[in-house]
């Protein structure tokens, strides 16, 4: 387990779990907006939520017995260089990256708008 020491108003050393990295509401809410309209579609059935020491990912599975059909990633400590946020397929492979939620869930717009058509 990660620990990490504050202290106190008096000084006093305090150790606690180290903090996880999640996503924030508004975040969140973006990203189950996009998983209901799939969902909807007939498309996902699944999803996991995972909350790490460096990153949060959200796991979405075409199946409940697979393997993740993508990951939506979290990363804040990259957010200075690659963006903190990434897609990545079902062989691990970077789908789409970027610095914004927004600017890496329209790759999933692209797969809804061809579905209606």
């Amino acid at each position: 387990m990660n620990f990490h020491v504050t202290q106190n108003s008096d000084g006093v050393a305090i150790m606690g779990h180290q903090p996880a990295v999640m996503f924030a509401r508004p975040e969140l809410m973006r990203i189950l907006d996009l998983y209901g309209r799939f969902v909807a579609a007939g498309l996902w059935r699944d999803y996991g939520l995972h909350a790490g020491r460096d990153q949060a990912e959200f796991a979405i599975f075409r199946r409940t017995s697979e393997r993740p059909a993508y990951r939506i990633i979290k990363i804040p400590a990259r957010a200075n260089r690659q963006g903190a946020w990434l897609v990545l397929g079902m062989e691990g492979q970077v789908l789409r990256r970027g610095h914004h939620l927004d600017q890496v869930l329209r790759l999933f717009d692209r797969h809804l708008l061809k579905l209606i058509d």
